[in-house]
């Protein structure tokens, strides 16, 4: 695993947790993990579980004895990283999203296509994909229950740049990630709502904004939170970003991707209308699906709660009886699972670079269509960045 921060902690739960809750084809050795400063990085090693340590990320990919590749740094090194490990024959898991342009995101996409060839395999870490709730909801609308699917409405937000003396963590540099909100949360809300419609988004009209522009300089952090030193830095990415967006069937949906909606933490939300029905979840709420009938009799009409903790639920059966409630961390003890078996399987594991590459180019389109009047972008009709 290369990095070592809020997500290198997320993805050694899911390494070391996968094997020991799943009945996997092959066994998961949590050989090396790779960071910039070499006590650090010890330090996350021994608190992790990983074998080894290493700052040089390149003598790790090189090394015989590494299978997967695990990225979990900042975008502005996922396509050398990625490129680098495909082309050394290993499997990557890379987080979201994919790239900071469209153009390194289709490079890592060639690059994968490449590797698939040879049997190998290429994952983004779009992780609330696997919150079986989250599956389940898929599911349900693949299979009709809800009908055809009329609008759908997605919304990401937190608050935790809400006081502008929050120094200036690489979250908020444009060269480190790419953008702010919008790629930060905005394309969890993209590619869930691809993911669950089965549909891709095919235009956009969209804005974003800056709210505080200046910041003080970062002393030290940890995830989300840090301590300021002396002097202030410039925001160069957003803060909020707004934006509707029409699917490949014309259906209309309407996204919101903030940091700075006072009150709301990890606020994730997505409700999709359909002619028969409606399905809403909330993430706060990751262990509840809300369903709406539209067929049943008009005096038992309303949402109707389903606690999704079933063994019939996707993943479910692997952990608890029923009514026992999974958290967080188990999305990324899915993403493993899936990985490990698709390897073994010789399957492509969902999301796939392509996946990426498609939530990218909508990214870019967002970025686009605000910096001209928020004028209506069409996916297969504009320039690649």
């Amino acid at each position: 695993m290369i990095g070592h921060g809020f997500m290198g902690a997320a993805h050694s739960v899911g390494w070391r947790q996968a094997p020991a809750v799943f009945d996997l084809p092959a066994d998961v050795e949590m050989t090396v993990v790779v960071g910039r400063n070499a006590d650090a990085v010890a330090e996350a090693a021994a608190h992790w579980g990983w074998a080894e340590s290493a700052t040089d990320w390149r003598e790790v990919v090189a090394r015989d004895d590494i299978d997967i590749v695990d990225i979990v740094t900042p975008g502005d090194s996922h396509a050398e990283i990625a490129i680098a490990a495909l082309e050394a024959g290993k499997h990557v898991l890379c987080e979201k999203p994919l790239a900071n342009t469209v153009a390194e995101a289709e490079a890592m996409a060639d690059a994968a296509g490449r590797a698939r060839g040879r049997g190998q395999r290429a994952v983004v870490g779009f992780t609330y994909r696997r919150v079986p709730a989250v599956t389940f909801m898929r599911d349900l609308i693949a299979q009709g229950a809800i009908g055809t699917v009329q609008q759908v409405r997605a919304a990401y937000r937190q608050d935790w740049l809400v006081d502008p003396q929050m120094p200036l963590a690489w979250r908020l540099q444009k060269e480190r990630a790419g953008s702010g909100a919008l790629g930060d949360i905005g394309a969890h809300i993209i590619d869930m709502t691809q993911f669950v419609t089965g549909q891709s988004v095919a235009a956009v009209s969209g804005t974003v904004d800056t709210i505080v522009k200046e910041r003080p300089l970062l002393g030290s952090g940890s995830g989300l939170a840090g301590t300021a030193a002396e002097g202030y830095g410039e925001v160069t990415v957003d803060d909020v970003a707004v934006f509707t967006g029409r699917l490949e069937s014309g259906a209309l949906a309407s996204f919101e991707a903030t940091r700075f909606a006072t009150g709301r933490k990890n606020g994730l939300t997505i409700e999709v209308s359909g002619d028969q029905g409606a399905l809403a979840f909330e993430l706060e709420d990751l262990n509840t699906l809300q369903f709406y009938d539209r067929t049943a009799p008009g005096d038992r009409q309303g949402f109707t709660k389903i606690l999704v903790t079933e063994g019939a639920h996707p993943y479910v059966s692997a952990w608890w009886p029923a009514g026992h409630m999974l958290g967080y961390e188990h999305g990324f003890v899915h993403q493993a699972k899936d990985l490990v078996e698709g390897i073994i399987a010789g399957t492509d594991p969902h999301p796939t670079f392509a996946d990426g590459l498609g939530v990218q180019r909508v990214l870019a389109a967002v970025e686009e269509s605000s910096a001209n009047d928020s004028i209506w972008v069409r996916l297969d009709a504009r320039a690649t960045r």
